[in-house]
């Protein structure tokens, strides 16, 4: 297996383990490396420590017996008496002559050669590690110069201070004993640790995941379970139960949408079907020209019904109507001429007093769409006014305002959000004679916020108005996820 191939199974490897593991392992490898760092400062401390103390023990010996050393380089009673003090202190002293043999030595020494070949300068230190003779501890050995003058002449000597080793050395092998023991302990107990912890702290999004994979095939009504606290899961909790009751509205409306489509296009079929059903068995009381007038008649409003739902069933789809982000069939569209249009259908189309008022306003969009908008908003005028109706458009700063108000009966302050709902007819509009489907308003909800603006009912005196705001053209902006 190749380098690059095993560096793949591993990258594999460790996206298929969970978060738990995954955690643990992390932990486990943090705490190794600080383990290793730790143990491995510990270590060069104890060496260096070791090692600067012998040093400085073994340099001020030294220092004192060269203090003590003769004109005549030889041994002394003063120098005899350091020397033995050396030795209580476990510590082997030669003091050698200039030319190399030993003028005094610690018990221990005697009758031994030099512990060092080459002396240093007068004054300089060597320091040097070496194996005495009488024992088998490595010593660590401190190497001075020094110079007397006897006589006039200069004389050199060098004194060799040795001092054992052994016990830090011993010392520093228990360390690494004690640490290849306990580092695999104490990884093993924090991998433990860290397994056990982060399970428990997954325990929580375990539940959230096993009830939402029920709820999914069950009731929608359910919830999960928010863990006590204010820590990521129980945020994740609450966002879930968020997203759980959008689900289960959009699931209602769904079914309501459903259930509704079916009542509406029941009614013109079932007409259809009385219609077809009178002209065979009674076919001497059917008058062609009137059969086919109603069935003219219910197949306008069968197909008004259809495309309705189509465009509704389409902004469930994309959660949308077309807007100006998919490119398809946009172009700025100059408002005021729509409702100039607008107004010259209805105008013909009706006796109502139909008055209009307009001043230059560009947007972005669909120009069919928008006529759309604006050809539900005046039908649906059209059916509730007495004697008038008004469509208004001004521009206010960045945004075009359309009103279309009717002298009709006002709508009740509690229905002003609900009238934009699906299938939706007031009180006074409850028969469908008076024309609509109860998709009129929905649909313009869903096109103007597709356009990027917004549609309410207007608190007025007297009659009904809808404000239409839209982006004008340069300033539309769907919004995130649009």
């Amino acid at each position: 297996m190749s380098l690059r191939s095993a560096a793949r199974w591993v990258a594999t490897l460790w996206r298929e383990c969970g978060v738990q593991v995954r955690s643990t392992v992390a932990a486990t490898l943090v705490q190794g490396l600080v383990v290793l760092a730790a143990g491995g400062l510990l270590l060069l401390s104890l060496v260096h420590d070791l090692r600067t103390g012998v040093d400085a023990a073994t340099l001020s010996t030294a220092q004192s017996i060269a203090a003590l050393v003769p004109d005549s380089v030889t041994e002394s009673p003063g120098l005899r008496s350091a020397i033995e003090e050396a030795a209580r202190r476990r510590q082997a002293v030669q003091v050698l002559d200039e030319n190399g043999a030993v003028v005094a030595s610690s018990p221990e020494l005697r009758g031994s050669r030099a512990v060092v070949g080459d002396q240093p300068a007068p004054g300089a230190t060597e320091r040097r590690k070496v194996r005495l003779p009488f024992d088998d501890d490595p010593y660590r050995v401190t190497v001075l110069g020094g110079e007397v003058s006897d006589d006039g002449r200069d004389r050199r000597f060098t004194v060799v201070v040795a001092q054992s080793v052994g016990t830090g050395e011993d010392t520093l092998h228990a360390a690494v004993v004690a640490m290849a023991v306990a580092g695999p302990l104490l990884l093993l107990t924090v991998g433990f640790a860290t397994y056990v912890f982060v399970g428990r702290s997954l325990r929580p999004v375990t539940r959230i995941r096993s009830t939402v994979e029920g709820i999914s095939h069950r009731d929608l009504s359910e919830r999960v379970p928010i863990p006590p606290g204010r820590d990521e899961v129980a945020r994740l909790a609450t966002t879930m139960n968020s997203m759980l009751t959008g689900l289960e509205r959009a699931d209602a409306a769904q079914r309501q949408f459903v259930s509704d489509a079916s009542h509406e296009l029941r009614s013109p079929i079932a007409t259809l079907r009385a219609a077809a059903d009178i002209a065979l068995t009674q076919p001497e009381r059917t008058d062609p020209r009137d059969l086919a007038r109603l069935v003219r008649g219910e197949a306008r409003r069968l197909d008004g019904l259809v495309a309705d739902l189509l465009l509704l069933a389409r902004v469930d789809e994309r959660g949308r109507a077309r807007t100006a982000t998919d490119g398809e069939g946009v172009e700025e569209v100059d408002l005021d001429d729509l409702v100039t249009d607008e107004h010259r259908r209805l105008r013909a189309a009706t006796t109502l007093n139909v008055t209009m008022h307009r001043e230059p306003a560009r947007v972005l969009g669909d120009p069919r769409e928008l006529s759309r908008v604006l050809r539900n908003l005046t039908d649906n005028a059209a059916r509730h006014a007495h004697h008038e109706i008004s469509v208004d458009l001004r521009r206010n700063g960045s945004r075009a305002l359309l009103t279309v108000w009717n002298d009709g009966a006002p709508i009740p302050p509690a229905d002003r959000d609900r009238v934009f709902d699906r299938f939706v007819r007031l009180e006074e509009s409850r028969t469908r004679d008076s024309g609509g489907s109860g998709l009129g308003l929905a649909i313009v909800r869903e096109v103007v916020a597709a356009h990027g603006g917004s549609v309410r009912v207007l608190d007025v005196a007297a009659g009904t108005g809808f404000r239409v705001e839209l982006p004008l053209a340069g300033e539309f902006d769907a919004g995130p996820g649009r």
